[in-house]
């Protein structure tokens, strides 16, 4: 079954030096932008992330240090980047945790102003585990009837990936289901219903640091202030904001910070 799109679609595969979201960085990245008649676009390079590469990482995508020394930096390539993925929805396995949170803290690095919360993201990782329970390589043997030849080859995983989501929507189409006590229709050929189903949690940030609670305020999600509304507590702890804006959490998860600090100001 082809996409029902209302905007242009980017299937995503990042490999990584590691997979600290904060510290670690892109080594190499693969788009697929599905247009909206099904025409086919890729953007498909390596990256010199400026630092050592673990080799846990390296076990995984077999990519060293050497292979992407002479490699432009993300810096260099943000902007080019940015353009391809202007105007469309996001999609990948696993990328709800992990790619579109390390993209957008590539982004923030790199000086350049694009706030991807703004769009729709579907993960076929958690359609997958919602209805099958496994990985990838099951995935595409499961739905397409294939074994995956060349795994963690970026641009294969993520051409994988586009396969998975089309013949999903085949095999789960008008499938009812369970899901937190409450009967749906989970797989319609519509990425916001898609982007809804595939989402897990309702963060405000990539992270989960903050997420909004049952009233649909911001409330941190960790530490001694778990559960309870940010502003509440920037209002009772002023020093709470400055040690987060210097700690070690995500780019990202300060700007929205800020944002909500900001937003409330700007009421008053």
């Amino acid at each position: 079954m082809n996409l029902n799109l209302k905007n242009p679609i980017v299937f995503l595969d990042l490999e990584t030096t590691g997979l600290d979201i904060v510290n670690d960085r892109i080594i190499e990245f693969a788009f697929l932008k599905i247009n909206i008649d099904g025409s086919e676009e890729e953007l498909e390079m390596r990256i010199n992330p400026e630092k050592k590469i673990s080799k846990e990482a390296m076990k995984v995508h077999h990519i060293t240090d050497e292979d992407v020394a002479n490699c432009s930096t993300f810096k260099e390539k943000a902007k080019e980047v940015a353009r391809f993925i202007e105007g469309c929805d996001l999609a990948g396995f696993n990328s709800n945790r992990f790619d579109i949170p390390l993209l957008s803290e590539e982004f923030l690095r790199s000086g350049v102003d694009i706030d991807l919360k703004k769009r729709k993201f579907v993960d076929v990782q958690t359609i997958f585990h919602k209805m099958e329970k496994r990985t990838l390589a099951a995935a595409f043997k499961m739905y397409c009837n294939q074994e995956m030849e060349n795994a963690h080859s970026a641009m294969y995983d993520t051409r994988a990936t586009y396969e998975v989501l089309k013949a999903q929507l085949d095999r789960y189409e008008n499938t009812e289901v369970e899901d937190n006590g409450k009967a749906i229709i989970p797989i319609q050929n519509d990425i916001k219903a898609l982007s809804e189903f595939s989402c897990y949690d309702h963060n405000v940030d990539f992270a989960g640091r903050i997420v909004y609670n049952n009233k649909k305020i911001p409330v941190f999600n960790f530490g001694k202030n778990k559960g309870r509304p940010v502003l509440e507590v920037l209002e009772e702890q002023p020093g709470y904001y400055g040690w987060m804006l210097g700690g070690d959490f995500p780019l990202y998860t300060k700007k929205v910070l800020t944002q909500i600090r900001l937003d409330d100001k700007l009421k008053k």
